[in-house]
């Protein structure tokens, strides 16, 4: 007996000893390895920031340079100009997102890069050519675009490095680094503007260095340092919702009977009516990003060089407010939840794009230099030009030999649509500026938190798609109808979109839960 009593205090002490060793097999991760993840997912983090200052290095000084080195391209044209971006990368994210979930994420992401760089340069010699410029910068940035595509590869890696309670925290540094890559593009701009529009000329290779091609060439520059860290720095890791080690689904083929089982599981309506509200989100947002520089130099009579350095300010300052947003986000969806938030974000967009709305009777300046060139369109009568000026002004201003400024009379709306005020754009800069980046990280987390533990390259990169669609159609969207129709039809329509993006949040929010909380809840019923 005391014998056999002196043995199961041994045997429970090494039953518990076994249990223990299991315990911390299944949730705690080496030091060596969790440092090793990190310093990945920081170089993701970078991989997003360049990817975003690819976009936003040339988003205000776009239209100036089109005019400059193609004077046959209109507004209309810009809104295709924008929109190639986002068509190259809607076509290349679900192929990225493919490649990453069969191959080492390396692959793609420094194929990916390497586009990038040379579109880049490519878009410093647009100038060359003797016609067709506007062709060639189209090409130029829907190359850039696909090169973007690598954003489905990187949101991909950060879900599946990251457990649940890592998530929102590594989803929103994400979407703060690409908040920081849309601060710093413009700024980069902003400083550029101070070489000129002439700049300095390499006749040898025919380069030219001015405020239009330097940030192109300074951005080519990082995506070379960025493929550099990618081959140093980045190792492909894995770990479960639970923050367990896993192999990573790149290489472990064990994993295709799990993935098979998660397939059936995985909330479909919930992940079609995210991608909705990801379009929309982006969608409204790329509306933004376009009409800034064609309304200010409408209303405000800003010149081109004007619009593309006030314009960089004022998105740098909303780049900042976002990374604020970013960083409160992470603690606030702790106390509310990532819906609850989601719809508060769509709500503020809203009131910033109705602030939009013109009222009053005062009427934007109107620009001379058709009136000079006799190009008025017939469908506007003489008498309507009486009220803005004299013939004394026409005759002073054919002789002047200034950037012309105001707003178009060849857009007929200018004659009876009342003037944005300056107040109305800078607080719907300020709300969309808050709104925006809020909606964009609650739409990712949720988002990853729904497709669970399966690869999300793929889906990701459907994700991404989406995105990129909403900034193919938001850019010709606000180029055709603000073009032609002018900015209150623009923003009512926007209005629309967004309350039609409210109801839909507000049908399938019981739906938009991560999906190991659904999984469980799933077995419990069935049991």
């Amino acid at each position: 007996m005391a014998a056999a009593e002196g043995k199961e205090p041994l045997l429970g002490a090494g039953e518990a000893a076994e249990e223990e060793e299991e315990e911390s097999r299944d949730i705690v991760e080496t030091q060596e390895h969790y440092k090793s993840r990190w310093r990945s997912i920081w170089i993701m983090y970078l991989t997003m920031f360049l990817s975003s200052v690819g976009f936003s290095i040339v988003i205000m000084s776009v239209w100036p340079y089109l005019q400059k080195i193609d004077p046959t391209a209109d507004a209309s044209f810009l809104g295709w100009i924008i929109a190639s971006y986002s068509i190259g990368q809607m076509v290349a994210s679900p192929l990225f997102g493919l490649w990453s979930n069969y191959r080492p994420r390396r692959e793609p992401l420094v194929v990916s890069t390497a586009i990038s760089v040379a579109a880049n340069c490519l878009y410093a010699y647009v100038h060359v050519p003797h016609s067709h410029n506007k062709y060639y910068m189209l090409t130029a940035r829907a190359l850039v675009g696909f090169g973007a595509g690598n954003v489905a590869v990187v949101r991909s890696y950060i879900a599946g490095a990251t457990s649940l309670k890592e998530r929102t925290s590594a989803m929103a540094n994400t979407s703060a680094c690409q908040a920081v890559g849309f601060i710093l593009g413009p700024v980069f701009q902003t400083c550029f503007t101070l070489i000129g529009e002439e700049g300095l000329t390499w006749k040898l290779i025919h380069l030219q260095l001015n405020m239009y091609t330097a940030p192109v060439l300074f951005g080519a520059l990082l995506g070379v340092i960025n493929i550099i860290l990618i081959f140093v720095i980045f190792r492909e890791h894995r770990v479960d919702d639970m923050g367990r080690q896993c192999k990573s689904v790149n290489s472990e083929e064990e994993n295709d009977a799990l993935d098979q089982n998660t397939e059936e599981n995985v909330d479909h309506v919930a992940v079609v009516a995210l991608n909705v509200l990801f379009f929309v989100i982006l969608f409204v947002f790329a509306v933004f990003e376009t009409i800034a520089t064609p309304l200010t130099m409408d209303m405000y009579s800003w010149t081109r060089k004007e619009a593309v350095f006030y314009n960089g300010i004022i998105l740098s300052v909303i780049g900042i407010e976002s990374v604020i947003v970013f960083m409160v986000v992470k603690t606030l969806s702790k106390k509310t939840g990532e819906r609850a938030i989601l719809h508060g974000g769509l709500l503020i967009v809203l009131v910033g794009f109705f602030i939009l709305l013109p009222w009053g009777k005062k009427l934007p300046n109107i620009q001379w230099q058709e009136i000079k060139n006799n190009s008025i369109p017939r469908t506007v009568p003489t008498e309507m030009l009486m009220p803005f000026w004299s013939l004394q002004e026409v005759q002073l201003l054919s002789n002047h030999t200034a950037e012309p400024v105001g707003c178009p009379i060849t857009q007929s709306w200018c004659l009876d649509t009342p003037v944005v005020y300056l107040a109305q754009y800078l607080s719907s800069d300020v709300l969309i500026g808050l709104g925006y980046p809020v909606c964009n990280v609650m739409s990712y987390t949720l988002y990853s938190k729904i497709l669970g533990p399966k690869p999300q390259g793929v889906y990701m990169g459907w994700l991404t798609a989406s995105g990129s669609g909403a900034r193919i159609l938001g850019p010709v969207f606000v180029s055709q109808i603000y073009t032609h129709l002018g900015p209150r039809w623009a923003f009512s329509l926007i209005c629309g979109v967004v309350v039609a993006s409210l109801l839909l949040l507000e049908i399938v929010y019981k739906r938009l839960i991560a999906f190991s909380v659904r999984y469980g809840r799933m077995q419990e019923e069935n049991c």
